[in-house]
């Protein structure tokens, strides 16, 4: 079964950008670009009952469309570090849809998420990279900055149980409040026909 999560996709042009970020990182597994996203829930393995009863919950999620900047770089694992992501600028509308979406999952029989949510696009993955390596690459990149980018849509995506993460799909597609009417991007009109 695949594991699923809700997350945020990120467009192309700031795919490329932080992209363009990587450098040589002894220990670092670079995630391809397609595989960039924000999750908002990470459901896991669940069987197909619960999984049914959390789309149906993610379908009458009432949020408003909003923007999303990406900001800075970090890492988590302290002086052991095991990934490196890209950070977002604090947004309450982003906030509520994560609260959403956690409330969702919960309904749907989920136990509630033991972290709490921390918004942030994995660039890397580490395995024995020195914390000096790492934090020279932090400081190096720590002033990247985004343009401010629309979000029309939530997604539930899928990935199959690997070292990692990825390769990921789409399985299914969350229209926010407003997004399909107030979007540049010719592809929100996948919901309007």
């Amino acid at each position: 079964m695949p594991r699923l999560f809700t997350a945020l996709q990120i467009p192309e042009e700031i795919c490329a950008e932080l992209h363009g970020l990587h450098q040589p990182l002894p220990g670092a597994r670079w995630m391809q670009p397609a595989d960039y996203h924000l999750t908002l829930r990470f459901a896991g393995d669940i069987n197909s009952g619960v999984a049914r009863e959390f789309v149906a919950n993610l379908a009458s999620v009432e949020v408003d469309a909003f923007e999303v900047t990406v900001n800075g770089l970090g890492a988590f694992g302290g002086n052991d570090p095991h990934s490196i992501w890209a950070g977002v600028v604090p947004n309450p509308a982003l906030d509520a849809l994560a609260r959403a979406h956690e409330k969702a999952a919960r309904d749907a029989g989920l136990p509630p998420d033991k972290r709490p949510f921390t918004p942030h696009i994995t660039l890397a993955r580490l395995k024995t990279a020195r914390v000096e390596d790492v934090a020279k690459f932090l400081t190096r990149y720590s002033g990247y900055r985004s343009e401010p980018f629309f979000v029309a849509q939530a997604v539930l995506m899928s990935s199959r149980p690997s070292a990692g993460g990825g390769p990921y799909a789409i399985e299914d597609r969350f229209p926010l409040r407003g997004g399909l009417y107030l979007s540049d991007d010719p592809e929100a009109a996948w919901q309007a026909d």
